[in-house]
């Protein structure tokens, strides 16, 4: 198979190349593909006639989209039809990687692929755009949808936004089952369980072996300028009946905390710059 991955040079980019690693894959990042133009999108993808599209590339700061919405809109939701367009042109398939944002959190317990969306910030309503144009130019699609997990945790942490955290090498791996399957559809491709960020921040502290205490906090004490889903977490049913399952959170956190220190480790000590005496 040979597939293009947009976005490319991003940490999930490099994550599913390296899941795909026995197929051909081109992954250029954003200073050889720009995904909000049109032509040179469907250039690439006609010259290149690939089997399928992984579309990684987004903007996913969130309080950026929340200031720039219009660019928000652009990047995540009319791109991902620009390359949808170019996708039923060239004959290929699209994994369309979207987020537990496009819901509101009102639920109250995990979401499934098919409950209502209704996304409650910038981001969330651009990511919920592409879904749906997506899903209007190329019926061989699937949408993902995931929470990426983000280890930087502080000394305060909130209690009233719970999700699904995912490490970004475990959603590599299940995109890769998924793809093989060729059915077509919505996924909710997420570690398994749900915490909050504050239950995150401290699970790090712990699995790291450091005693430091983290103080509780809402929402509403952050003053954040935009809404976050109190409760976004999902339910992975799609997924579980091709048997494509990701292991609980804290497995894949604890894991993820290793694989940085080996990083950390295969790098060496900072170089220290200065004069010496």
């Amino acid at each position: 198979m040979r597939a293009i991955i947009t976005g490319g040079k991003g940490q999930l980019g490099r994550a599913v190349e390296e899941a795909l690693a026995k197929h051909e894959i081109i992954a250029p990042g954003h200073e050889t593909l720009d995904v909000t133009d049109g032509a040179a999108a469907q250039r690439l993808i006609s010259e290149l006639r690939p089997d399928l599209v992984v579309h990684c590339a987004a903007w996913t700061d969130t309080a950026a989209c929340e200031r720039e919405p219009q660019r928000a809109m652009v990047v995540n939701g009319e791109a991902p039809g620009i390359v949808a367009a170019a996708c039923h042109e060239a004959g290929a398939a699209m994994l369309y990687v979207s987020s537990n944002e496009v819901f509101d959190g009102e639920k109250g317990s995990p979401y499934d692929e098919d409950d209502a969306t209704g996304a409650i910030n910038e981001y969330g309503r651009s990511k919920l755009e592409g879904e749906h144009r997506v899903r209007d130019a190329l019926a061989e699609h699937y949408i993902v949808r995931m929470r990426a997990a983000r280890e930087q945790g502080s000394l305060r942490a909130v209690t009233d936004e719970i999700a699904s955290p995912t490490w970004t090498f475990d959603l590599a791996e299940a995109i890769a089952k998924l793809i093989d399957t060729q059915a077509w559809g919505t996924y909710h491709l997420t570690n398994s369980g749900y915490c909050s960020r504050l239950e995150w921040a401290r699970a790090i502290l712990d699995l790291s072996g450091l005693q430091v205490p983290v103080e509780p906090a809402t929402l509403a004490e952050f003053g954040a300028p935009y809404r976050k889903p109190a409760f976004s977490a999902l339910a992975n049913n799609n997924g579980a009946r091709l048997a494509i399952a990701l292991r609980p959170w804290r497995d894949a956190l604890s894991d993820h905390l290793r694989w940085g220190e080996a990083q950390q480790a295969a790098a060496g000590p900072p170089s220290q710059s200065g004069n010496r005496k």
